[in-house]
C-alpha cells in the first residue's frame, strides 16, 4: 500500500515492462526446454562455448573498466587495440613457425610467447592512444577525449587495413594444443580451456596488482581523488600511462585468445568485439574488476544459451542469427532496472 501511494506512473510502466519481460522469458524457456531439440551434451557444449567467448569479452571489459576507474572516461579505441594485439601475436607465431617449426613442436613455449607479444603490442598501442587522445585533455571536461578516441579508433583500423590488408589472416597450428580432451564423455577443445583459464589467471593477477603493489595503491589513490593524489607526491601522469598499458595488455591477450579459439583474425574485428567488451563492463558494473569478469561471462553465456533456451520456444527458423539481440536486450534490461550493473552497488557503497 505504501508503494502504491508513493509510486508514479513511471514506476507503473517499469513494473509492467518487468512483468512483460518475465512472461516472455518464461514462455520462451518453457518452449525451448520442452522442444527436445538439443541433448544434454549440446547444452553442455553451449555452456563451454559461452564461457570461452565470455572470457574474451571479460578481458576486453577489464581494460575499459580500468581506464574508467582512473579517468571516468571510456576509451572507444580499446577494441582496435585488441585487434592490433592479435596481429602482434600473429607476427610472433609466424616467426616461430619459420624458426624450425617451434609453434608446432613446442606449443607450451610458443603460446606464452605469442600471448606475451600480443600483450606487449596492445600495451604499446594503448599508451599511444593515451598520449594522443587523452593526455592533452586531462584537465578539460568536455567530449573532446571521447571524440578523439573514436578518431584514433578509425586511424588504427584503417592503418591496419593498409599495412595488413583486408583479408582474413589465419593463425598457425600449435601442435597437440589444437586437439581436444574428453571429460565425462564430452569432447572439449584445448584452446577453449586455455582461453578460460588464462582469463581467470589474468583477473587474479590484475586484482593482486591493484590491491598489493605500490602501483596498485597509486592507481586507487588517483581513482579516488586525482588532485589529492598529486599533492601527496604521486606521479599522476605515470599512473595513467601505466593504467592504459595494463588495460592494453588485457586487450592484446583477448585478441590472441580469440584467435587461438577461432583460428583467424581481420582488421575489422575490433569494433564489434570492443562493443561487446564495453557491454560486458557496463553489465558487470563499470569500474569494478570482478564485475567486468562477471559481466563478460554472463554476456557470453547469454549469447550461447539464449537462442536455444528462449528463441527456440517461439518457433523462430534461425534463432542463432539473433544471439546479439539476446545479449544487448539483457544489457538494456539491466540498465533500466539496475543502472549500476550487477556488482556496481558494492563499489558505490565502498566509495560512499
Amino acid at each position: 500500500s505504501d508503494w502504491l501511494r508513493r509510486s508514479t506512473w513511471v514506476d507503473h510502466v517499469l513494473l509492467a515492462i518487468r512483468l512483460g519481460v518475465a512472461a516472455l522469458v518464461l514462455r520462451g524457456l518453457a518452449g525451448g526446454l520442452t522442444a527436445g531439440t538439443y541433448s544434454a551434451t549440446d547444452w553442455i557444449s553451449f555452456v563451454i562455448f559461452g564461457l570461452t567467448i565470455g572470457s574474451v569479452y571479460a578481458l576486453i571489459a577489464l581494460g575499459y573498466t580500468m581506464v574508467y576507474g582512473i579517468l571516468r572516461m571510456i576509451n572507444f579505441a580499446h577494441g582496435d587495440v585488441m585487434m592490433m594485439g592479435s596481429f602482434f601475436g600473429l607476427f610472433m607465431a609466424d616467426t616461430m613457425r619459420g624458426a624450425g617449426g617451434l609453434a608446432e613442436t613446442a606449443p607450451l613455449i610458443a603460446v606464452p610467447l605469442v600471448l606475451a607479444a600480443g600483450m606487449a603490442g596492445g600495451a604499446l598501442v594503448s599508451m599511444g592512444v593515451e598520449r594522443v587522445a587523452y593526455r592533452p585533455f586531462l584537465h578539460v571536461r568536455s567530449l573532446a577525449p571521447l571524440i578523439c578516441a573514436i578518431g584514433v579508433s578509425f586511424i588504427l583500423q584503417y592503418a591496419a587495413r593498409g599495412l595488413f590488408g583486408t583479408r582474413n589472416r589465419a593463425y598457425p597450428d600449435f601442435g597437440w594444443l589444437e586437439g581436444s580432451v574428453t571429460l565425462f564423455g564430452l569432447s572439449i577443445q584445448i584452446p577453449q580451456i586455455v582461453a578460460f583459464l588464462a582469463a581467470l589467471a589474468m583477473l587474479g593477477g590484475l586484482l593482486l596488482l591493484v590491491s598489493r603493489t605500490r602501483l596498485g595503491k597509486a592507481m586507487r589513490a588517483v581513482a579516488e581523488d586525482r588532485d589529492a593524489a598529486a599533492l601527496s607526491g604521486i606521479d599522476v601522469t605515470k599512473v595513467i600511462v601505466s593504467t592504459f598499458a595494463v588495460g592494453g595488455a588485457m586487450a592484446g591477450a583477448a585478441g590472441v585468445l580469440y584467435a587461438l579459439v577461432f583460428k583467424q583474425i581481420t582488421v575489422f574485428m575490433g569494433f564489434a568485439l570492443g562493443i561487446k567488451g564495453f557491454a560486458a563492463a557496463i553489465l558487470g558494473g563499470i569500474g569494478n574488476l570482478p564485475g567486468a569478469m562477471l559481466g563478460g561471462l554472463v554476456l557470453g553465456l547469454s549469447e550461447a544459451l539464449g537462442p536455444a533456451l528462449l528463441l527456440e520456444g517461439f518457433g523462430l527458423p534461425a534463432p542463432y542469427q539473433l544471439k546479439d539481440v539476446i545479449g544487448y536486450g539483457m544489457l538494456v534490461m539491466v540498465l533500466i532496472f539496475r543502472p549500476q550493473g550487477l556488482l556496481g552497488e558494492k563499489l558505490a557503497k565502498k566509495r560512499a
